[in-house]
């Protein structure tokens, strides 16, 4: 799917230029003019003939991909007022400036033709259509609506077939049978609030769920009578038919009990409510903080880049930032001392155009007794972002909240670019951890990279009882056309300060697991304890006997005693 405007809404073919403005026009009076001395115009509104007419021109003049974009593509996020302010739009030149205004507004990347916002709102389309559809497109449905608004959840509790189902204490506990339904809790949406949980039920059996405001609404034995009894109507307390009569818009047989805040019929509906908006930016003082030209320090931090090729045109660059916990704030509530960092990234071009941006939060807590010896650690933090290839700015802003310290951090990042007919490497990443993960978390997650996952050691410093692991990606080898293989070789050595070698190894393309002309993937673990205290080298020497090539690339570490 491309996500180009210039793409997607470029010329069209047929439209017509007819005005769009279907409020009063001023027209001439012929009669009046021809009887008045001063020849004044008057003004008429329109007939209700000629205000149809008006509609269907407007129909015509948006057919085609402009009210495909109107009703599917950002039906969920368009405001009213630009919704109106688009159906005045008079030719074609003039939507499609407003597109590229209205992805700039919400990115916010404005000047750049494609941004994170806009990539990742296409892509769960794209996700609902694939996985919701149910005689409907996805992003039709109710589920749809919520994954393009505001992405997975953290948690799903997926009943998908219903069945047997023990009530919640809050839904007055007892068995039942139920429709098939899934619970998606949000851990944090912002302008909604924490632990966000919505309930979808498919009464119909037809894998079309919506969001349901009734708790009950997912009890398939809800109209037989004396079945699927909540707990208080198998005591005598309550009976069934009480949940007929309720005026809170459930059939929750639990009685006279006080519900829960959450279960409030006015915050179950105010929730509903405010489902409906787009998501806003969090930070808005970080925000600001990164357009200033004020340089922040008081809040150290140390960020470092690594380059992992995708396709020719796209590079993940993997950021990771550390901060040591000895630099951070503390505040202590019920025994337990916790320190927050928000940040706002921005990726600019050189020239300062934005192209992408990031904001999360970092926090860490320990038990207030044990904070002393917490200070000796760090918090580590990984930011993934697809780039083109090219030379870019990145800005960080960190604000410690509870010290109200900041850091306003600037770096270059050379995103490497890829010929696909020369030997090629990606960053080589030093790192403190590296394990495979399992398959349903391939490619997600912090510090995941395809099937491994890889944490980097921010700085390259490395204790002689530490093992140090090491990650690199090589592209673009010859291919052996019986094998269907690489044939190489891969040479790995450790300089000392002194530029000695102190390690040496070479292993075959054809000892690495998984490789393939297009990808050989060294993951190895280097044990520190025979190399003294002091500066090294590690050079990685990659031959490809077929295409004659070879390539050398290197990082520098610390070891300390």
């Amino acid at each position: 799917m491309k996500f180009s405007v210039a793409s997607r809404f470029g010329l069209v073919a047929g439209i017509s230029a007819a005005a769009l403005c279907i409020g009063p026009l001023a027209a001439q009076d012929k009669s009046s003019s021809s009887s008045s001395s001063n020849n004044e115009t008057v003004a008429k509104p329109l007939s209700k003939k000629q205000l149809a007419k008006k509609q269907k021109e407007l129909e015509r003049e948006l057919a085609g991909p402009w009210k495909k974009w109107l009703n599917e593509d950002v039906v969920y996020i368009i405001t009213d007022e630009e919704k109106t302010a688009f159906k005045r739009l008079k030719t074609d030149e003039e939507r499609q400036q407003f597109v590229e205004q209205f992805w700039q507004r919400r990115d916010p990347t404005p000047d750049t033709e494609e941004n994170e916002y806009k990539e990742e709102h296409y892509r769960r389309i794209a996700y609902a259509n694939d996985h919701y559809a149910s005689g409907i497109p996805g992003w039709k449905t109710d589920r749809g609506m919520i994954y393009i608004k505001y992405g997975p959840p953290d948690e799903i509790d997926s009943h998908p077939s219903g069945g047997s189902y023990e009530r919640p204490m809050e839904e007055g506990g007892g068995e039942t049978s139920t429709y098939p339904f899934e619970d998606w809790r949000y851990r944090y949406i912002d302008g909604i609030g924490t632990n966000v949980n919505i309930e979808f039920v498919d009464t119909t059996m037809s894998g079309e769920y919506h969001i349901s405001l009734d708790p009950e609404e997912k009890d398939a034995l809800l109209y037989v009578p004396g079945a699927g009894l909540t707990m208080s109507e198998q005591m005598g307390t309550a009976d069934k038919t009480q949940r007929f009569t309720r005026t809170d818009g459930t059939h929750l047989g639990t009685g006279n009990q006080p519900l829960p805040e959450s279960m409030n019929e006015f915050t179950r509906l105010e929730q509903y409510a405010k489902l409906q908006k787009a998501p806003a930016i969090k930070f808005k003082d970080l925000e600001a903080a990164v357009n200033s030209t004020i340089r922040y320090n008081t809040l150290p931090m140390q960020v470092r880049a690594d380059y992992i090729r995708v396709t020719d045109s796209t590079v993940l660059t993997t950021l990771t930032i550390l901060f040591k916990n000895n630099d951070l704030n503390y505040s202590t509530k019920d025994k337990v001392a916790k320190a927050t960092v928000n940040m706002y990234g921005r990726i600019t071009s050189l020239t300062r155009r934005p192209v992408n941006w990031f904001e999360d939060t970092v926090s860490a807590q320990v038990p207030a007794e044990m904070l002393q010896q917490a200070m000796n650690g760090s918090q580590i933090y990984s930011k993934t972002v697809p780039l083109a290839p090219g030379t870019y700015r990145l800005n960080i802003v960190a604000k410690d909240v509870v010290g109200n310290t900041m850091n306003n951090f600037e770096m270059a990042l050379n995103v490497p670019h890829y010929d696909e007919d020369q030997l090629a490497s990606s960053s080589v990443i030093l790192a403190d951890q590296i394990e495979r993960v399992p398959s349903n978390s391939i490619g997600t997650g912090q510090f995941v990279i395809r099937a491994s996952k890889v944490r980097p050691r921010v700085g390259d410093i490395f204790k002689r009882d530490e093992t140090m692991g090491i990650y690199t990606e090589f592209y673009n080898f010859g291919m052996d056309e019986k094998t269907k293989k690489p044939d190489g070789t891969v040479e790995y050595e450790v300089l000392d300060a002194n530029n000695q070698p102190v390690i040496t190894q070479t292993e075959p393309l054809s000892a690495i697991q998984n490789s393939s002309a297009f990808l050989v993937t060294v993951e190895k673990k280097l044990p520190l304890k025979s190399l003294a205290p002091g500066k090294y080298t590690l050079k990685l020497k990659v031959t490809d006997k077929l295409k004659n090539q070879s390539i050398a690339p290197s990082a520098q570490f610390t070891v300390t005693s």
